[in-house]
Order: C-alpha cells, then structure tokens, then sequence
C-alpha cells in the first residue's frame, strides 16, 4: 500500500495561490478556514522562496499524541484524518503541529472554537466514501475515486507534488540531480523523519 505524502518544491512555487482556491472549491471550505496556504520565506530580499503549507500527515503526528478525545486516527495509507463528531475544540492539535494546519471556524475562548478542520489529503472522513455526510464535513473524497487531491492537480508548475511517498521523491530527487540546486525539501524531516527513522505508519482506524 502507498504511503502518501505532500512536498512543495520551494524552487517552482510562484506563489500564484491556485492551490488554495482549488482546495477551498473542492471541499466547500467555511470562510475563516484555510486548509492550505502559501508562505513567502525570506520576503523581499534575495533568495526569496515560496511554499505551499499544509497537513503534511506527519508519521509520528504530534495532533494524534496530544488529542485529550483521540478523534485522530490514520488511514491505511498513512492519511491523518479526524472524526469531527468526537472533537471538543480544545485547540491542542493546533498548538502541537508545527505546520499549523488545525483550523477552527469560530474566534473566542476556550470551548468555543467549533469543530476543528485541517486538510485531509482529499480523502474525506469516517463517515462512508462520497456520501452526503462525509462531504458537509470533511469535503471531497477524491482518494476513493483514484484521483490526487485537488490542489496537487491544479498547481500549475508541478511545484507542489502529493502522493505515493517514493514516487514523489523519486521525481524531486531527478529534478534536484538536473538543476544542480534545490536539494532541501522543507517539511519533510519534521514530517516522515530522516530516511534511517522513516518506517510504515503504525494501527489506528481505517
């Protein structure tokens, strides 16, 4: 079974954003909500990068350790996804994950957040694949219909790559070796761990 996996190539980002717009087209994001953003690294001096951010479904997910309800779970490939029935809005999935994906709805205090919402690698929810239920929740299950998610699809230069974790790297690792540059993936290490720590993903629902 595919491990899947995000990685944004910082040297083919032009920060165009469509990668955003598909995602929050495809899955109906409430407004306030960002499942996935561009970040500018070093604005306006030289050496400028852009990169598309993220769930990055991380192998050891900090959100799933801290989860007091464990409404987190992973998939048989390796997707971290949440059962929004279960979630109390707490907030420590969002002060866990050093991607800042965990997003809530609602601005206040504590126990007033709303259910949180984070990208799920368009694969949908618990609920059953493409029904009604699981899309007013979670959005799109485009990974039961065999397809990649939304925003890898529509970005327009290939910067940002999703899917099975060897075949992504395997197409970044040829891209660096022709260029000559641009060898540091960011994310990566924080996410699946130096290539001696990377393993299959570990149980949890399916």
């Amino acid at each position: 079974m595919a491990r899947m996996k995000f990685l944004c190539d910082a040297e083919r980002c032009i920060e165009c954003n469509g990668c955003v717009t598909a995602c929050k087209q495809e899955n109906e994001v409430p407004w306030g909500v960002n499942r996935r953003r561009v970040v500018t690294l070093n604005d306006g001096v030289p050496g400028e990068k852009s990169i598309s951010v993220a769930c990055m479904h991380c192998s050891d997910a900090p959100c799933m350790a801290v989860c007091p309800v464990d409404c987190f779970y992973r998939t048989e490939e390796g997707v971290v996804l949440h059962d929004k029935d279960l979630c109390i809005g707490c907030g420590y999935c969002f002060y866990a994950c050093p991607f800042g994906a965990p997003q809530f709805p609602q601005a206040g205090a504590f126990g007033m957040r709303g259910k949180m919402d984070k990208c799920t690698f368009c694969a949908g929810g618990p609920e059953a694949d493409n029904s009604k239920e699981e899309f007013a929740k979670y959005g799109s299950n485009r990974l039961a219909q065999g397809k990649l998610p939304a925003c890898v699809e529509m970005c327009s230069t290939k910067a940002l790559l999703g899917g099975d974790g060897n075949v992504i790297a395997d197409i970044f690792r040829d891209r660096a070796l022709k260029r000559g540059k641009g060898a540091e993936v960011w994310g990566w290490s924080a996410a699946y761990g130096k290539p001696d720590q990377q393993q299959a993903p570990k149980g949890g629902k399916s």
